[in-house]
């Protein structure tokens, strides 16, 4: 290590007094102005972890669905995966550590994880449209390079794009070529069998109107157009010409809002989606006839798949083991659905992507969506082996047509006060702190019908999420406007209590 130069880089990107930040389910995020620090020393570690599994390692610096003043950035790991978790801890300690100490810390990391700091280090580096993604992408490269780290700039391109990259590089090209043309080429040879089976006709039912959260989507989906055949017809809102970033828009405004963003003119039976600041979360979405609203989020998205695959299953007659996995703030009613009409095991795991991909793992078949839109479908290498197996067999024709279908499906997979205060357990389903919380969580849900509400700590903010159901819709503004309270009041709320929904 060249402890010169470690000193004259961490200079030209100092650390904020008295600013701690910690590593969480997206990495950090934070205001803009306060991560250079960060970014630089996550250039570091990205080296670290290169060195130490011998392979690619990504970088991307976006915020996601967070207002277009913060930003932030988070590891890819060998093959798309995100960071393994026992390096999360590193991540932390290296990004508080105090200047006079970035290099002691750098050596007990070295020293743990049996990092040889000798061995050659390759990072892949992707960022968002942000404005300050840009000067925070060469303060990684500063990091990457005080290491002795090689690097390739991809500059602007979706977090999708950037764990495909990531992933085709360590595995030799045999996920594909670790180019944006590969990327598109990939994607919409696969999309367009797939819809070859739809039972939709007509040239409506090929257009789709697509908000793109005034972020990456927009450019990377201009991009991706003339991959798509004529038929296809993509319109694209929100493109970022006009506006500023997730404001009033992308996925999670309509999520959270149950209603169309702005700038989308929605008619009846329309179909609409929306992306995230980052592309890596999609919601579905109609009006009918009526003027109704539909959301179609992730759960509703986990389901269909789940329907899908199923019936490709059967067809393909292989004992395949698959199963849905969520947490406990999806909606019980698909829980339910899922297990007694499809007869499809779920599983519930703690809130974060890095938890639900690791269980799916675990099935030959595993199906994973947050509410939020974010997720994917996992095939084990027994499965898809046997998958690819059964389209070279051209025995049985309807066999056959699922096997490829399911192939298709594999194709387009791309491995999206202090909070600390509520600690929880049971999959995020209880909470063990601040005291007497979870009995007065208990005392309001038993004054509704069919009534469930969680609390947890944001991953990403220093906000706490609450989660309520119960029969009616009023009943469960109700309930969740209780919960906040009790939350406001028992684990130190700031500023003004909240208000009824």
């Amino acid at each position: 290590m060249d402890s010169e130069a470690l000193r004259k880089f961490s200079a030209l990107h100092p650390r904020p007094a008295g600013l701690t930040l910690h590593y969480g389910t997206a990495g950090f995020r934070s205001a803009a102005q306060h991560l250079d620090h960060v970014v630089f020393r996550m250039g570091l570690l990205a080296a670290l972890r290169s060195k130490a599994v011998t392979a690619t390692i990504g970088i991307m610096v976006t915020a996601s669905h967070n207002p277009e003043e913060d930003n932030g950035v988070k590891l890819v790991d060998p093959l798309g995966e995100m960071l393994h978790p026992s390096w999360e801890e590193y991540a932390t300690q290296l990004a508080n550590a105090e200047e006079q100490e970035l290099e002691k810390v750098i050596t007990e990391i070295c020293q743990k994880a049996a990092v040889n700091l000798h061995k050659d280090a390759s990072v892949f580096i992707g960022r968002d449209t942000r404005p300050s993604s840009k000067k925070l992408s060469q303060s990684v490269i500063d990091g990457i390079q005080v290491l002795g780290g090689q690097y390739h700039d991809y500059g602007l391109v979706t977090t999708p794009q950037l764990h495909y990259m990531v992933c085709c590089q360590n595995t030799q090209g045999q996920y594909g070529k670790a180019t944006l043309e590969g990327y598109y080429e990939k994607l919409s040879k696969a999309f367009m069998e797939l819809i070859k089976q739809s039972h939709c006709s007509g040239e409506f039912q090929r257009h789709l109107k697509i908000d793109c959260a005034n972020g990456i989507g927009a450019l990377k989906l201009s991009e991706m157009k003339p991959y798509f055949p004529q038929e296809v017809l993509f319109h694209i809102y929100n493109d970022g010409t006009k506006e500023k970033l997730n404001h009033l828009c992308g996925a999670d405004f309509v999520k959270v809002h149950q209603k169309p963003p702005g700038g989308l003119d929605m008619k009846p039976n329309e179909r609409c989606c929306s992306f995230d600041g980052d592309a890596d979360r999609i919601v579905y979405y109609y009006k009918d006839t009526a003027d109704h609203f539909h959301l179609i989020d992730g759960d509703k998205i986990a389901t269909l798949i789940s329907i899908f695959l199923k019936e490709l299953l059967a067809k393909v007659k292989q004992d395949f083991k698959m199963a849905v996995v969520q947490t406990a703030y999806a909606n019980g009613n698909s829980t339910r659905y899922l297990q007694e009409t499809l007869k499809v095991p779920v599983h519930c795991v703690k809130t974060g992507v890095k938890h639900l991909h690791h269980k799916a793992q675990e099935f030959d078949v595993g199906v994973y969506f947050e509410a939020n839109g974010h997720g994917t479908v996992l095939f084990s290498k027994a499965a898809e082996t046997k998958i690819r197996q059964l389209v070279k067999e051209e025995k049985d024709n309807e066999k056959r047509e699922a096997a490829k279908m399911l192939e298709n499906m594999i194709d387009l997979i791309n491995q999206v006060a202090d909070r600390r205060v509520i600690d929880t357990t049971d999959a995020e389903r209880r909470a063990l702190t601040p005291p007497g919380l979870q009995e007065k969580i208990d005392a309001l849900v038993h004054k509704y019908r069919l009534a469930r509400a969680f609390v947890r700590p944001s991953g990403t903010e220093d906000v706490v999420r609450i989660y309520a159901e119960a029969d009616t819709q009023e009943n469960a503004d109700a309930l969740a406007h209780e919960v906040s309270l009790a939350v406001f009041h028992l684990a130190g709320g700031k500023g003004a209590p909240p208000q009824p929904i």
